[in-house]
């Protein structure tokens, strides 16, 4: 069963919605979404998921069907349904280009729109760029973690949904994983597909090596999974079927799910080599996160890429993140939140990056068209309703995130929390602001 994406929402979006109308409240609003605080074990986040909301923007409507089941929900009156039936989203976006990392308060986008069209878009905002720069900065770290060797995404079995699988396998490859075993997104972002076999397979037929041979003439250049009974006579086998198969063996590798991986792919790589396949590349699987990764890179161990699963497909140390989308002018005059801890800031804002020597040294958190040191990272991507330009391919922007991360100092870079958090300043001209305005809510 589908549903309309204009449904897409929370329904006190809706309530609210009708609320405005009938009060008659079209003034332009201003939102901004960021990110209160890091996820323990996290030195920064990576942006990721702004394609899809523009598109979603761009095309937002109420078809026949959801305005159908909204009046049946007897809440909403014939004048707002009517108007629901013209509804276009007519606002501006201005963002931070994916890719981009960003820490605690910064806005990763802000929405300048009536403030009804403003705010029913929040929920399904916060969904896409929380769960993709979730995924995204989870993905980093594996990757930062095995230091140039290959990254297989391998989370679609676990990952909660279809389409989050789909949007995680979009963000992984932004963060520099290098192929997927999601076949639905390599057609759909035209990601490098990888995977060969299952234990299933093996034990499928009454004798390893026989199973070993019928892929391996039928697959040529392929990978082996060596693990379901005995791993190491498993190695010995494929060292057998190449002196069978002569020149016309081309395994490629083998692949490693289970046991010590640092032990069995030193024993393995022995094996290998002194059989003169020194060419047979090792990848390691199995319950594999950074953690481990970093693990067996820096035992030295000979294992030349990684498929990681659930661990990074869910990321499961930090499987949300306390991303938020608060009103922060309305009218032209600024808006606060001054509950205890969820405290916000006021109007409009920009982001200044401050870099030496091709490294991020701080940012500043500033007001919007003002002058600070440093390169201005929230750009117009979105003006009355539609893209202002292609946003860049998915390649581009892998590229460029790439750059950006390299950017960050080491200890950011690092797995483990860095001893001093990345710097962000307020403004002089943004904490006045703040100033006058909780003056003027306290008066």
């Amino acid at each position: 069963m589908t549903s309309s994406p204009a449904l897409l929402t929370d329904f006190y979006q809706l309530t609210m919605l009708q609320a405005y109308f009938e009060e008659q409240m079209r003034d332009t609003a201003v939102f901004s979404l960021f990110v209160r605080r890091l996820p323990e074990r996290r030195n920064y986040l990576l942006a990721c998921g702004l394609d899809d909301v523009l598109t979603y923007l761009e095309t937002l409507r109420f078809d026949d069907e959801a305005l159908r089941y909204l009046r049946s929900l007897g809440r909403f009156s014939d004048r707002f349904l009517e108007h629901l039936e013209q509804f276009r989203f007519t606002g501006d976006v201005y963002a931070v280009a994916e890719g981009t990392p960003i820490f605690p308060h910064e806005p990763i986008l802000e929405v300048v729109a009536p403030i009804g069209e403003g705010q029913l878009v929040e929920t399904f905002i916060i969904n896409q760029i929380q769960l993709q720069t979730m995924l995204a900065s989870k993905a980093a770290r594996v990757v930062d973690a095995a230091q140039g060797r290959r990254v297989v995404d391998f989370g679609l079995r676990r990952i909660h949904g279809f389409e989050a699988g789909l949007k995680a396998a979009r963000a992984f490859h932004i963060a520099g994983v290098h192929a997927t075993s999601n076949v639905a997104a390599g057609q759909a972002y035209g990601l490098e597909l990888s995977g060969t076999m299952a234990h299933s397979y093996v034990q499928a037929h009454e004798d390893e090596y026989d199973a070993f041979r019928a892929f391996a003439q039928l697959y040529g250049d392929t990978v082996l999974l060596v693990d379901t009974y005995d791993t190491i006579a498993a190695v010995r086998k494929i060292v057998t079927l190449a002196k069978e198969m002569g020149p016309a063996f081309r395994v490629s590798g083998i692949r490693l799910d289970s046991g010590d991986l640092v032990e069995l792919s030193f024993a393995a790589r022995r094996v290998l080599d002194e059989a003169g396949l020194q060419r047979v590349t090792i990848f390691a699987s199995g319950s594999l996160n950074e953690g481990e990764v970093a693990r067996i890179v820096g035992a030295g161990a000979p294992v030349d890429g990684f498929g990681v699963g659930t661990e990074m497909g869910v990321s499961r140390d930090a499987p949300s993140l306390e991303i938020i989308y608060k009103l922060v002018e309305y009218a032209g005059q600024g808006r606060l939140k001054l509950s205890p801890g969820k405290a916000t800031l006021p109007g409009r804002k920009q982001i200044f990056r401050v870099e030496r020597e091709g490294q991020a040294q701080y940012d500043t958190l500033g007001r919007h068209g003002a002058h600070e040191a440093g390169r201005a990272l929230l750009q117009p991507v979105m003006k009355n309703g539609r893209r202002l330009a292609p946003l860049m391919s998915l390649d581009d922007v892998r590229v460029y995130a790439r750059a950006q991360l390299d950017r960050l100092p080491p200890a950011l870079r690092a797995l483990d929390p860095a001893p001093e958090p990345y710097l962000v300043n307020v403004s002089d001209s943004l904490a006045r602001v703040r100033v006058e305005w909780r003056r003027a809510l306290e008066a």
